[in-house]
């Protein structure tokens, strides 16, 4: 049996947890921390001649300032749709529109918001360990598999424990990740 087909096992998996890690990190972006950031309209959805389409795609967005996101929709039929689709969104936002922009204020964020904040945070944080989890378990059944064609069963484990490497290493860089946004949605 070729010992080979173990690091391709291992590859892929790192492949998985690398995506893992990117889609924790893009939802924590949708996380605000009091300031205006135009990631934040990334996930809303507006309809668009009948099709849900991501904002960005009918609006250009931008943050003047700290405290305010304008966002220019490309058609001014768009302005009700958009101011709609935030509302739906329920991010906490009131949109106001004069007709050719909507000037959206954020508002300081309340302690017990914040709290709240983290807790999301930390959700997205557990969603990404029960992925690697799921992955590892994935990587060790497979190894196994093998082990059950003719791999020799020093190298099944030596697998098993470099795959544990891997996933204790990508935990520590979860928990690294969710500390930087704690502190930032924590930071007055």
């Amino acid at each position: 049996m070729d010992i080979n087909k173990t690091k391709e096992v291992i590859n892929s998996a790192e492949s998985k947890i690398r995506k893992a890690i990117e889609h924790l990190e893009a939802n924590l972006v949708g996380i605000r921390a009091g300031k205006a950031n135009p990631a934040l309209f990334n996930q809303i959805m507006v309809e668009y001649y009948g099709n849900p389409t991501p904002l960005p795609q009918v609006a250009g967005i931008t943050s003047p300032d700290a405290r305010t996101i304008l966002l220019q929709p490309w058609e001014k039929s768009m302005i009700h749709p958009i101011e709609k689709a935030i509302m739906q969104a329920n991010i906490g936002f009131t949109p106001q529109n004069n007709g050719e922009t909507i000037r959206i204020n954020v508002p300081p964020l309340t302690e017990e918001r914040r709290k709240d904040l983290v807790k999301q945070a930390k959700h997205e944080g557990e969603n990404a360990r029960i992925s690697l989890r799921n992955t590892r378990r994935e990587a060790i059944e497979t190894v196994k598999k093998l082990q059950k064609e003719g791999l020799p069963e020093d190298a099944a484990k030596d697998s098993e424990t470099e795959m544990q490497k891997l996933i204790d290493s990508y935990n520590k860089k979860i928990d690294a990740i969710l500390e930087k946004k704690e502190k930032e949605i924590l930071a007055v």
